[in-house]
Parts: C-alpha cells; sequence; structure tokens
C-alpha cells in the first residue's frame, strides 16, 4: 500500500500538466506526413515537449550524411510524422530546455495553464523550449509528438520516484496515467522499431563505406561558348566543352586536408586573327573552365597539395598542380572560384595576374594576425615557394635551380567589411623561352593564361627574373554588394640585350550575391589585361581593355547556369584589330 501511495505522490502533478497539454494542443488534429527525405545526421523532434525526447540518428562518418539522408525504405514510414514536425523547425536551431516558465515570451500569468505549465517546468523539466524562447502553445499536436512527451515526463517521473521526491496524488489521477501509457504504447514502440531499424541500416552503411577518412567532391562543366568579331568569328566556330575534377579529400587528424584531384576535359580557347588574317599572339579572353583541360578528356592528376596547421600557422605543401590562390588570399570574392565553375568566366576577372606567375611543387606558409570579421579571414602573413620543374634532375632544373616563383602576401582584415593585401612575387624563368604568366608550364612551356604576348613572351636565348608587385582589396558594404580590384606591375629583367620590359595589369569588379534570389551572382568586371609597351620585335601599344559581365543561376543547390559576355577592346594590343565578343553559357554540377 505505502508503495503505491509512494507513487501516486510523484505522479499526480504530472498527470493535470499532460492533460492540461493534451487539451491545449488540440490533440484530435491529424498533421499530414511529410514526403520529404531525413536530411539531418541527427534528427530532433521539433516540438516545444521534453528535450530528452529527441530521436537520434547517428551516422557516426560525416561522409555518410548524404546516403543515410537518402535512406527511405517502406519500413519507416511512420518516420515520415516525425519528420513532418522535424522540418516544420528546419531553419531553426535545435530545442533547448527551460528553467522557468517566464522564459517563455508567449507564455502569459494570465494564460489558462499557465500554472501547469509552470508545475511542468520549474517542478519537473519536462518542457523545453524553442531557441527564440517561445513555447507555441497554441500549435496542433500530433499523437507522436505527445507520444514523445508522455515518454519523457514518465522517465522522469521515474527518476523522481528514486530520489524519494513527490507530493501526494488521487488514485483515479493514477488510473488516467497508466490509461496514457497503455493508449500510446503502440507509437512508442512503433518510434523504437523504425528507429533501430534506420539504425541498423546506417551500421551496414558504415561497414562497406567509400573510406572512413576520403570523401569524394566532385565538379562538371558544359560549356557552349562561340567567339565573334569579323575576322576572328570568321576563323572559329560555335563550340560545347566540357571539364571535370574529381577531388578526394583526406582528413588523418581532422584538422588536415590532402587533395588528390583527377582532371580531365577538351577545351580549348579561342584563336584569334588580325585583319590580315594572321593569327594574335595573345591569351586574352581565356576562360577559366579552361584551364587544365587535357584536350582529349584524358584523366590526370592535375593537383595533389596537402593542407595541416602547426600551432596558429596553415601549412600547405604541393606535390604538383599547386599555384599562388591555393593557399593566399585572392581578395576577389564571388569571381574567384579557383578556376571553376561559381565564379567569373574569365581568367582574368578570376584574381590579379600577379598570382599566374609560376606554379607546380613546393610549399607556403600562413601565419594570421589580430582578428578578421566574418566574411573575411584574419590579417595574416604568408610566404609561398613554388618551383615548375621540381621534378626534373636535370642541369638548370629541380626544386631549386629551375623555373620559381615566391610569394610574399600581407594581407589586412579591417573590420568586417573591407580586406587589403599588398603582393610581392619574385620570379625565375631559365633560358630556352616560356611565359611570365604560365600558371607553372616551366621552363620552354607555351602555356599562358591571361595577358598579352607582349607582357608574356620571354627571352628565349637568356633566363630573366621578375619582380612584380600588386595590390588588392575587396569591401563588403552590405550582404547584397562587393566590390573588389586589383592593379599589378610586372619589372622583367633579362640576363641578354634588349631583354627587359615592364607589364602593368588592374580591374575592378563589382557583385550583386543573392541578386533575384539566394545564391545567384551577378557580376560586372573591367579591366585591362597585362600588357606591355614598346618591346622590340613586337607590334601594338595600345591598352587592351577587358569586359565581362555574367550572371550565375542557382537552379538548386547542385546546379547553376551561368550565362555571361566577354568584350575584348584592341586585342594584341592594336586598335586595327577588330573586338571580339565571347558568349558563353556554362553550367555547373558540383556533388
Amino acid at each position: 500500500m505505502s508503495h503505491i501511495l509512494w507513487k501516486t505522490l510523484v505522479i499526480s502533478p504530472v498527470v493535470l500538466g499532460v492533460m492540461v497539454l493534451v487539451s491545449a494542443r488540440a490533440m484530435a488534429t491529424k498533421v499530414p506526413a511529410s514526403s520529404e527525405d531525413i536530411k539531418a545526421k541527427v534528427v530532433q523532434i521539433e516540438a516545444p515537449i521534453a528535450s530528452s525526447a529527441s530521436i537520434f540518428i547517428q551516422t557516426g562518418q560525416p561522409q555518410n550524411q548524404q546516403l543515410v539522408a537518402q535512406v527511405k525504405t517502406d519500413d519507416n514510414k511512420v518516420l515520415e510524422e516525425v519528420n513532418h514536425y522535424s522540418s516544420e523547425g528546419k531553419n531553426q536551431n535545435s530545442l533547448s530546455q527551460v528553467t522557468s516558465v517566464s522564459q517563455f515570451s508567449d507564455v502569459q500569468p494570465t494564460d489558462w495553464a499557465f500554472q501547469a505549465l509552470q508545475s511542468l517546468v520549474e517542478r519537473y523539466g519536462c518542457i523545453a523550449g524553442y531557441p527564440n524562447s517561445t513555447y507555441r502553445g497554441n500549435r496542433a499536436l500530433t499523437r507522436y509528438e505527445f507520444a514523445a512527451g508522455l515518454n519523457a515526463c514518465l522517465d522522469r517521473v521515474n527518476e523522481l520516484i528514486a530520489t524519494a521526491t513527490a507530493d501526494l496524488v488521487t488514485k483515479q489521477d493514477l488510473v488516467t496515467l497508466q490509461r496514457l501509457q497503455e493508449e500510446f504504447s503502440a507509437e512508442l514502440a512503433t518510434l523504437r522499431g523504425r528507429v533501430d531499424a534506420v539504425e541498423a541500416r546506417t551500421a551496414e552503411l558504415e561497414a562497406h563505406q567509400f573510406s572512413t577518412t576520403t570523401k569524394l567532391v566532385g565538379e562538371a562543366i558544359f560549356v557552349a561558348t562561340d567567339i565573334f568579331g569579323d575576322n576572328t568569328g570568321n576563323a572559329n566556330n560555335t563550340v560545347f566543352q566540357d571539364r571535370v575534377r574529381l577531388d578526394l579529400q583526406t582528413s588523418f587528424t581532422g584538422k588536415d586536408l590532402l587533395h588528390t584531384r583527377l582532371a580531365a576535359g577538351n577545351a580549348l580557347a579561342f584563336n584569334q586573327v588580325d585583319n590580315a588574317g594572321l593569327p594574335i599572339d595573345t591569351a586574352e579572353g581565356t576562360q577559366s573552365f579552361q584551364i587544365g583541360s587535357t584536350t582529349n578528356n584524358s584523366v590526370i592528376i592535375d593537383w595533389l597539395a596537402y593542407y595541416v596547421p602547426i600551432g596558429p600557422a596553415q601549412v600547405y605543401l604541393a606535390g604538383t598542380g599547386g599555384i599562388h590562390s591555393d593557399y593566399v588570399a585572392t581578395n576577389n570574392p564571388y569571381f574567384e572560384d579557383y578556376d571553376g565553375g561559381n565564379g567569373a568566366l574569365s581568367t582574368f576577372a578570376s584574381e590579379s595576374p600577379i598570382y599566374r606567375i609560376g606554379g607546380g611543387a613546393g610549399a607556403a606558409l600562413t601565419l594570421p594576425f589580430g582578428k578578421g570579421g566574418s566574411f573575411f579571414k584574419p590579417s595574416s602573413l604568408t610566404v609561398g615557394y613554388l618551383a615548375s620543374n621540381a621534378n626534373n634532375p636535370g642541369v638548370n632544373q629541380g626544386l631549386l635551380e629551375g623555373n620559381y616563383a615566391a610569394l610574399g602576401q600581407l594581407n589586412f582584415s579591417i573590420g568586417d567589411s573591407l580586406s587589403i593585401g599588398a603582393t610581392y612575387v619574385h620570379g625565375y624563368h631559365g633560358a630556352g623561352g616560356g611565359n611570365l604568366f604560365d600558371f607553372g608550364g616551366g621552363l620552354g612551356s607555351t602555356n599562358r593564361v591571361v595577358g598579352t604576348g607582349q607582357a608574356n613572351t620571354l627571352s628565349a636565348l637568356n633566363a630573366s627574373s621578375s619582380n612584380s608587385y600588386g595590390v588588392s582589396a575587396a569591401f563588403r558594404p552590405s550582404d547584397k554588394l562587393s566590390i573588389s580590384g586589383f592593379v599589378s606591375y610586372h619589372d622583367v629583367t633579362g640576363f641578354g640585350a634588349n631583354d627587359d620590359y615592364e607589364a602593368w595589369s588592374y580591374g575592378l569588379g563589382v557583385a550583386l550575391p543573392d541578386f533575384g534570389k539566394k545564391g545567384n551572382v551577378l557580376g560586372l568586371f573591367a579591366g585591362a589585361e597585362p600588357y606591355s609597351f614598346n618591346r622590340p620585335g613586337f607590334t601594338g601599344n595600345d591598352i587592351p581593355y577587358h569586359f565581362e559581365g555574367f550572371y550565375k543561376y542557382r537552379v538548386s543547390d547542385n546546379i547553376s547556369i551561368t550565362p555571361g559576355v566577354i568584350w575584348l577592346t584592341s586585342p594584341g594590343q592594336n586598335s586595327n584589330n577588330d573586338d571580339a565578343i565571347i558568349g558563353t553559357l556554362r553550367t555547373t554540377f558540383t556533388f
């Protein structure tokens, strides 16, 4: 008798609160099941019930997150009911436990259920609220929500019994609570069974997963593009080109990251011709998806690099395919996408040409100082060294004696909206020809990715050294506007006669993120691609202006379509050459 009485002491206030909760929530209202898949690794019941009533579906490894999100079979149909009220608060944070009913902004002392809620919250801890301090007591309650809440309160009752603290209740209250337990036992058993089934399938996925340390990130670009202009237009046709990158990202400690990227493509840049029908020696108008193309869709490892923190510093090691923008801030948001398919169309609008000098294998170190805002990284000092022919043991080759580019940059974040970078790059270019902006093409390479022939062409007879200076800045006055730009100066000293020259470049871009729709970007960019005046053996002393506009339309989280136009004036630094206009429709798939 005393044992039953003791349980009765505990349960009476809970019975009253539960009955009030049922009445206040119009339990008879049946909420339709949602058709959405479970997208989160941890699915929580999104209703102001007990904080201990959450349902956890743990994948164990981040790379299985998407796989678990797609598990949708007949065996877990009941979970769709849970999914409904989980998705109701998709844009909210998880439930939070409250310690006082006064923490609810939408519960007033004059409400008829105030005292019952106060008892449940402050005496029994059976109620949790939303992060915005609301209870939402006027919302319809499903049987599954109520079953989970009831179960949590019963667990709390058992705890109170164990600690021997309670007040007297009537036998009728105990009978009522027992009836509620029996009525909702089916729902609770169903929920437990379905969650157990999903957990079993999750364990199976973990046992047969791709890798415990590696995830695959991919990008595929389809492009239809053409170039217009009298002679240039006649010399080219509309083309459909592609490029695919598959990046294996491996982490050994959770903080480091090894990139092993496979690439293939068939993209070729357009050939521009002058009024005499002869080819113009220029890389103007090169588009970013044409970088790293294998021309015939053969597969190569185009980038192998490792990022690892050492204390406050970030270390970058490149085995092949390293470029300066891998490890240093370019201060060109929304235009820079590391030559991917979601930034500017051209290599020129993507980043300052100073980052296109050299590349290959090497290392870099970034030391942060100060504190930056949420949009820009903290202020930092970066030093890096990349050798173009590091793998070649031949004479005047290798890591130290072949072509290389050493970079130093100070990057300053001023408040939350302004970032400024000051960059210096020293390069060595061995005898045998080559180009200044060769992106790591190396000795004798014909590779050039930006600028005119006058700004690119190095002496074929003698070695050269270059000293380049650049300033870049990005200003973001609001979430809907970003302004960025750069200026670079390049002083090339040849070791033979008449091998010296100077080159300049500058550009300014305006980006409107979320223009028309969240995730969209409207970008406008204008400037002068790298050019050089009065070089012996070259014709043309006009400034080659570059104008570009694009609109990235986000079809979904994984697909974007970007139409755009590039207008080139005075190609090859010669105003006698007809202007060239490039039209592009780019579709990018990311996964």
